[in-house]
């Protein structure tokens, strides 16, 4: 995994922010706050956002892709990007950023292009009408292994 070594000012965390767990949300504030980094959510409707100035919340229309074309679109290389969405995490990838899954998953060239091919064809068998699970539900754990992954990962961009 190739990762950009960025200074303070230049890293911005992007959350895809429709799908994205107040819990993950709050671990994404607490570690921005502390590290001081500029924390952006994108969503097509309004979420709470901490008063403070490194946050912000930029809404979007309602639409397909809107929100992922918006973070694709204003992320600069290295920025960290938090979003369970695969198609999303693979344009970041492409564009030299960091996508870290609300499971804390990290994707990076080497695993992203897989869990998209995947995603496809899961994709492919519910059109066929075949019924296919969803994720299981987030636990304390999974909250946990992406605290670990944040942490890790933003010490890693900022040396």
């Amino acid at each position: 995994m190739v990762l950009a070594v960025v200074s303070e000012t230049q890293l911005t965390i992007w959350i895809d922010a429709d799908a994205c767990p107040a819990a993950i949300r709050g671990i994404v504030f607490k570690a921005a706050k502390r590290l001081a980094l500029k924390t952006v959510l994108v969503a097509n409707q309004s979420l709470h956002v901490p008063q403070h100035d490194l946050f912000s919340m930029v809404t979007v229309p309602y639409g397909a892709d809107i929100a992922d074309n918006t973070i694709v679109q204003k992320m600069q290389q290295g920025d960290v990007v938090i979003t369970g969405d695969i198609p999303l995490a693979a344009r970041v990838v492409e564009g030299d950023g960091v996508a870290i899954g609300p499971r804390g998953q990290v994707f990076d060239d080497s695993t992203v292009h897989g869990r998209l091919a995947t995603r496809n064809l899961m994709e492919q068998f519910r059109a066929a009408g075949v019924q296919t699970s969803g994720p299981r539900p987030q636990n304390s754990k999974d909250i946990q292994t992406f605290a670990n992954t944040l942490d890790r990962t933003l010490t890693k961009l900022m040396k």
